[in-house]
């Protein structure tokens, strides 16, 4: 089973979509705005992935972020994500029992093709 987690505005979660259907890859697509994010997921996702890897510190949302949330992103990043559901690096790929975050065809190729 294979859960697209994003954002349907996204250009990169629409890609994924996308290359999933070309490739016969069925998955349940979860909106962040519209569904809203889980503890649960998001505890997961950081122990699997790291902070690093899944909140984008590049995105409009962190730099208008004041001084106290981006504290409590470093002290607390689950309560900062389900605070900002649009700090996280998009698409987060839940696929059998891995997380991926972002896309690439090299990426997608490897979970879903290689595997």
């Amino acid at each position: 089973m294979t859960t697209v987690f994003g954002i349907k505005q996204c250009d990169t979660v629409k890609k994924a979509c996308r290359w999933l259907e070309q490739h016969n890859t069925g998955y349940t697509f979860r909106d962040f705005r519209v569904d809203g994010l889980a503890r649960e997921d998001l505890e997961r996702w950081l122990n699997l992935v790291g902070s690093e890897r899944l909140i984008n510190k590049r995105s409009t949302t962190f730099r208008q972020l004041d001084e106290t949330a981006k504290a409590t992103l470093d002290r607390d990043p689950v309560a900062a994500l389900l605070a900002h559901p649009t700090l996280i690096k998009r698409p987060v790929i839940e696929h059998n029992d891995s997380v991926s975050v972002g896309f690439s065809d090299a990426q997608f190729t490897q979970i879903f093709v290689q595997n």
